[in-house]
């Protein structure tokens, strides 16, 4: 007798591949855009409100230390911040050019929120204005006027804004959408197989059979309902 040897049936590629490879690929941008997005909006908003600028006021025969906040001088990045916020969320509930639209959106709020951080990092207004009402004379003006690093920690999250920005603009066509999340699954194959082959009858429910009740449930059913 001769000696049959196996011979490898091939299996068929499935067609999916494309797809699943894309949606790996949109997997780390993904990752990386939510980090930065919510990362840089939690260093605007937080260093707003640490210390800008400091200097100090004639008072009488002394003189009178004052300092300004980020959000005293510029309310600009932290209202910014929030936009971005706003706008990372927002890109998954819009698909086609609505993602676009508010990509950008999120993009140019980190652009802003960097830009006006860094215009307020050498502002004094904000401190004449304090020296003024501190004082009681509208001509007084701060002396010893010195800037903190807080402005340009407030621009470096703006910059980590406008990444997260960037990256959707590039990857967000591959990032899914929130639209159909909590549907039913099986709802719309169950409804297309009633379509060809008939309605189906739903099981029989016990009311004395507590599984039954769950299936029920799960079923998306009422198991009070008399049929």
């Amino acid at each position: 007798m001769g000696c049959v040897s196996a011979v490898p049936v091939p299996q068929p590629r499935t067609a999916a591949g494309p797809a699943a490879a894309d949606a790996r690929g949109g997997r780390r941008p993904l990752a990386a855009a939510l980090l930065l997005g919510a990362l840089g909006a939690a260093v605007v908003l937080i260093s707003s409100g640490q210390t800008w600028a400091e200097g100090s006021a004639a008072v009488g025969g002394g003189t009178l230390p004052l300092a300004a906040e980020g959000r005293d001088i510029t309310g600009v990045p932290a209202a910014l911040a929030v936009v971005g916020l706003a706008a990372l969320v927002a890109v998954f509930a819009v698909r086609g050019a609505g993602r676009r639209v508010v990509s950008a959106l999120l993009a140019l709020s980190g652009a802003g929120a960097a830009l006006a951080a860094l215009l307020g990092a050498g502002d004094h207004a904000a401190l004449d204005a304090e020296a003024a009402r501190t004082t009681g004379d509208t001509a007084a003006t701060v002396s010893g006027l010195s800037h903190t690093a807080w402005p340009y920690v407030t621009s470096a999250g703006g910059a980590l804004i406008l990444l997260a920005g960037v990256l959707a603009l590039g990857y967000g066509r591959r990032w899914p959408a929130m639209s159909g999340r909590y549907e039913r699954p099986g709802a719309a194959a169950g409804g297309a197989r009633g379509g060809a082959r008939g309605p189906r009858k739903a099981p029989v429910v016990d009311p004395d059979r507590p599984e039954d009740l769950w299936k029920a449930l799960d079923r998306g059913e009422d198991p009070t309902r008399e049929s």
